[in-house]
């Protein structure tokens, strides 16, 4: 008898094994910055960063029926900006995230179109790649660095997938990566004091395949 429930044990933990999916997928969009308000003795400005392009891949498992996980990896041209006075400037820069992902969704098996939510943490690298002058305009409220900041990430957002065939999907989605603003790249002004927390809203359709 034990022996029989050993080999149904192992025979369910076998098939369970086997009947996991596995995905991969690239992803491409545009980053959507909320600056924050930059205030202080100068008078008021808004600090942050410039909407631009953004590119990611993800690799995940999808074990359960109505949650998998995900690891993801995006690249966001992200210009350093300020603005304020009727002025504005800017100071080239990029950022890298890198984070893991629960996915809560409907099941595949039952429909074409597949709805999501995710929320995730990991880590966002901000840096300042412009070349430093040494003057700029609207110092009085912040100074552009050539420098990097890695700050903790919080990420949330929902979507779809749409089954193009039993193993490919197209994904569409809308994020929101929030960390700590990254004061050592763009650094407020004495007197000056800017938002705590940046948000960064990322529409992005991309293609998954699974395997």
């Amino acid at each position: 008898m034990k022996s029989l429930v050993l080999s149904i044990f192992v025979l369910s933990a076998a098939s369970a094994a086997f009947a996991q999916q596995w995905e991969f997928g690239a992803i491409g969009g545009v980053s959507l910055p909320i600056n924050v308000s930059a205030n202080g003795t100068p008078g008021n400005a808004t600090a942050g960063f410039s909407a631009g392009p953004t590119f990611g891949v993800f690799f995940g498992q999808n074990r359960y029926r109505n949650f998998s996980g995900e690891i993801r990896y995006e690249f966001m041209k992200s210009d350093l900006h300020l603005s304020g006075n009727g002025q504005s400037a800017s100071f080239d820069g990029v950022a890298h995230a890198v984070h893991y992902d629960l996915v809560f969704h409907t099941n595949r098996k039952e429909s074409r179109t597949q709805y999501f939510g995710t929320v995730g943490g990991g880590i966002k690298l901000y840096r300042g790649t412009g070349a430093e002058q040494a003057f700029q305009p609207l110092s009085q409220f912040g100074y552009f660095t050539k420098t990097q900041s890695v700050q903790p990430l919080f990420t949330a957002g929902a979507g779809l997938n749409y089954r193009l065939s039993p193993k490919v999907f197209l994904r569409a989605e809308v994020r929101d990566f929030i960390t700590p603003f990254p004061t050592k790249v763009l650094t407020p002004a004495p007197g000056v004091k800017f938002g705590s927390v940046l948000n960064d809203i990322m529409p992005m359709v991309g293609i998954s395949y699974l395997f």
